[in-house]
């Protein structure tokens, strides 16, 4: 709105909801706000950026398209007000998309200051910072790195990035895409514009980026750590470096787990597309570290270690967080939240292997009971204090309590950040009473 305001436009915003502070957004002057409902102004529009997370199945979305009215996304309306000039990195994926935008940014940017020509590394998008609220700030030459997600890619119709990456496709969002073929679809979307300059950057080990492999227009790049892939990769894991095809050798992130080392193949590889060299891409790699909420261990009490993995809101990452951690049964995984349509039950040899109970939350608790109930303990504890109560209380030495939900936070939560950081204080504030006891005795 900021944006469409300064380029001249009228602006309406129309929310469904009731907001009681819509005046205190802090908007230009002459922008409209409607809450409680869209009125017949909406249809008056020369046209519509969607809210990413909108189903585009509302009757308010049928009846724009019914009209003939056209709906952008926020991301490609943004673009059109940047120079010509800038080049744009994607990156997608279900999971990984935010840790790989990160290690891709501080690697430009590390570029660009050795470089010494003034050029600039921008990181936004999905990640948290809108490409609107940067785009002005760009000049002719500079690095965007856009971290793009399956909602702002089916808005999208004429995005062109020159270099695009897509780390996998797993079961996520299927509420929203209406089944995986309309996800994978939106997916797709992010190298659909590219032309044969381009360079597409591709999981040579999933299936489904081996199906639309063949759609690739420009410069196809592979990566992958597992010995079967479907592609034909430009690089390989020898369990110590990360090696190239082109014979460059390089260490990977102080990360945990193999889909750290993926995450780092796929940026290393767009950035040595874009002539970034290896000196340059190592010395970020030796000084990247985890990200918040992103199988952050961040206490220790008693000998049990708390980890934050609130990130993983779909079963596949919790899949990848249950893999980071040897087979040792010492596991108490706090599971659930608002359910995303995809089934539990991948995560039950997981859970034989490396938990001694899953803690339950949320509205998803009938489903994960009815799902892993039978093949494992589960102990239903409704929300996230109950299950820290209950972990704190029952963990022993050498345990690890592990947030990985597999589940959105909406219904509890504001988003996952928030849920990580409830988790965090939960824990804390059990940590530091528990002292203060210790002491007292």
């Amino acid at each position: 709105a900021v944006l469409l305001k300064k380029q001249g436009f009228e602006v309406l915003i129309s929310e469904e909801s009731f907001i009681e502070h819509a005046d205190s957004f802090n908007l230009p002057a002459g922008v409209l706000v409607e809450t409680g409902g869209h009125t017949k102004a909406v249809f008056e529009s020369d046209f519509i950026v969607k809210s990413p997370g909108i189903l585009p199945r509302s009757p308010v979305l049928q009846e724009c398209k019914k009209r003939g009215i056209p709906v952008f996304s926020e991301l490609e309306v943004a673009l059109a007000f940047a120079p010509k000039d800038i080049t744009v990195f994607a990156v997608t994926g279900t999971n990984g998309k935010t840790t790989t935008t990160s290690l891709l940014g501080e690697i430009l940017d590390e570029h660009c200051q050795r470089e010494g020509k003034g050029r600039q590394t921008y990181v936004s998008g999905n990640i948290g910072t809108p490409v609107s609220s940067v785009v002005q700030q760009l000049k002719p030459g500079d690095f965007l790195v856009i971290e793009v997600s399956s909602y702002q890619l089916e808005d999208s119709t004429y995005f062109r990035p020159k270099y695009a990456c897509i780390l996998n496709v797993t079961p996520d969002h299927l509420d929203h895409h209406g089944g995986m073929k309309n996800y994978i679809k939106a997916k797709a979307k992010v190298f659909k514009n590219q032309r044969e300059t381009d360079v597409l950057v591709l999981n040579g080990a999933d299936a489904a980026c081996a199906q639309i492999s063949g759609k690739a227009k420009g410069e196809l790049l592979a990566f992958s750590t597992h010995p079967n892939h479907l592609l034909k990769t430009d690089v390989f894991f020898d369990g110590d470096e990360i090696i190239f095809s082109e014979g460059h050798q390089l260490r990977p992130p102080h990360l945990k787990g193999i889909h750290n080392v993926e995450n780092a193949m796929a940026a290393a590889l767009m950035a040595f597309a874009a002539g970034v060299s290896p000196a340059t891409v190592q010395a970020v790699f030796d000084r990247f570290h985890a990200m918040e909420h992103r199988i952050e261990q961040f206490a220790h009490h008693g000998g049990v270690v708390y980890v934050n993995d609130s990130k993983a809101t779909n079963v596949d990452s919790t899949v990848t967080a249950l893999k980071s951690f040897d087979k040792n049964r010492n596991i108490w995984l706090i599971l659930g939240g608002r359910d995303k349509g995809a089934s539990y039950a991948p995560l039950i040899p997981l859970l034989q292997e490396r938990c001694k109970r899953i803690l339950s939350i949320g509205e998803a608790m009938d489903k994960i009971d009815g799902e892993l109930g039978s093949s494992f303990p589960v102990t239903r504890c409704w929300d996230l204090p109950r299950a820290v109560d209950y972990a704190f209380e029952n963990a022993v030495r050498g345990d690890i309590v592990l947030l990985s939900p597999a589940c959105a936070s909406f219904d509890q939560f504001k988003d996952f950040e928030e849920r990580g950081r409830a988790f965090k204080q939960l824990v804390n504030t059990r940590i530091f009473a528990s002292r203060m006891d210790g002491n007292k005795k």
